[in-house]
């Protein structure tokens, strides 16, 4: 039976970790160090799980989602179905995701326990139609804004990891042909979906999304994508990527699946968002097949930035909402000079604004994902809600920090973490899609 070599490098790996004299002479613990470091950096050749993405032949007809039925009132009542999954991923992320969120920030990684919880709930699930096994009815930005705001009350870095796939679904819903919804759409139905991931961002000063520097040049079988990515989402272990190149003078996404040769991958830690683990990709003449382009002449590019600001504006909701329950209760409990800190004016007006600017995030954001679920325009309503939301939420964890004084700059207290996390709103521009 051949061997790749990271099979190989695994089988020599573990020999070495079953020999007694590591205890005798000490090394085990170095070893075990370097060894998940040596796996963390320096660009390597990109090897995931394996998961084969077969091509079908009786591929179903392309499906398309149908938009909410329009209407004149700007409607913020919820949904029997949304009312339930907002309460469902309410108990998860208080009883899953934020007991695991400091030691996921500390090494980098979504714990094996978060995942499989997650994977579970079926997330993914809201993204694909019935048709190819998922339960989705209708596009809704709403829902996966709800979605992305429970999520992130337990950790933006859990949730952006958590929220990865489910963006890919969403994309390939909305604009992939019917072969390519035939061909991935099924798998994130599974019991262990694959991990995917969208990788738009570059790491070149003033990074337009609409100019990006990775290219893409068509060739008689299909492709060839060369480039560089950063802060891709899961980028180390996915299975499927969507990666954003140009085209001919305009950006488009391409799938691209696990082992095409030319892609090398990097650790990319960041100040905040850690738990996403975020890479760094490296493309050098990737060759992709003809039906590696997302969709084809209805694709919408800045359709699908607005939407993936609808759900980063999400994370940022959620997290404030987070610092905003934090903070309320340990300025109550607090005591300065004999009485509760809150009972300061400063104190109390400070708090106040916290919840004033998250609900003021809220409802602008709901009213760009209302209008983008009607099929109504809405570029405008999304810029002014991610505008809002890149500066409140910094300014959300600063206070935050800052209510908490001393205690706002240790470990002990998760606001130090949030203040990383919302630090994050404004740098990113792609990864995720609602």
């Amino acid at each position: 039976m051949t061997r790749d070599p990271m099979g190989f490098a695994l089988s020599m790996m573990n020999r070495l970790a079953a020999n007694p004299m590591l205890d005798r002479l000490g090394l085990r613990t170095p070893l075990e160090r370097t060894a998940y470091h040596g796996t963390r950096t320096g660009f390597r050749t990109l090897a995931f799980a394996g998961r084969e993405f077969r091509r079908v032949n009786n591929w179903l007809p392309r499906k398309r989602l149908p938009i909410r039925s329009r209407s004149e009132l700007f409607d913020l009542s919820l949904s029997d179905d949304q009312r339930m999954i907002t309460d469902l991923l309410g108990r998860f992320a208080r009883d899953e995701i934020r007991p695991a969120a400091e030691s996921a920030d500390e090494h980098g990684d979504i714990p094996e326990g978060v995942s499989r919880a997650a994977a579970e709930l079926g997330l993914p699930l809201y993204a694909v139609p019935s048709e190819f096994g998922g339960v989705a009815e209708q596009q809704s930005p709403v829902t996966s804004l709800l979605i992305a705001e429970q999520l992130a009350w337990g950790d933006m870095g859990l949730a952006t990891g958590l929220l990865a796939p489910f963006s890919v679904a969403q994309a390939i819903t909305r604009w992939g042909t019917g072969e390519q919804q035939s061909r991935y759409l099924p798998a994130f139905c599974e019991d262990q979906p694959p991990v995917a991931t969208i990788a738009i961002d570059e790491p070149f000063p003033l990074f337009n999304p609409y100019k990006l520097q990775t290219t893409a040049r068509e060739t008689d079988s299909g492709y060839t994508l060369s480039g560089l990515k950063n802060g891709v989402v899961r980028g180390s272990g996915a299975d499927l990527l969507l990666i954003g190149a140009e085209l001919h003078g305009q950006p488009r996404l391409f799938i691209v699946e696990s082992g095409t040769p030319g892609i090398s991958v990097k650790g990319d830690p960041a100040m905040g968002i850690r738990a996403s683990g975020a890479a760094r990709i490296l493309l050098e003449n990737v060759q992709l097949p003809p039906d590696a382009l997302l969709g084809d002449d209805d694709f919408d590019y800045q359709g699908f930035l607005d939407c993936g600001s609808i759900l980063r504006c999400g994370l940022a909701i959620g997290t404030a909402q987070a610092v905003l329950d934090y903070v309320i209760p340990y300025c109550n409990e607090r005591e300065a000079f004999g009485e509760p800190i809150s009972h300061r004016q400063s104190v109390a007006f400070m708090i106040s604004n916290l919840a004033i600017e998250t609900d003021s995030m809220r409802m602008l954001t709901w009213r760009a994902a209302s209008r983008l679920e009607q099929g109504l325009p809405a570029h405008r309503e999304t810029a002014l809600a991610r505008l809002l939301c890149n500066e409140k939420a910094m300014e959300a964890g600063t206070n935050g920090v800052q209510l908490l004084g001393g205690h706002g700059f240790v470990k002990e207290h998760p606001v130090e973490r949030w203040y990383r996390d919302l630090r994050s709103v404004a740098t990113q521009n792609g990864g995720l899609h609602a």
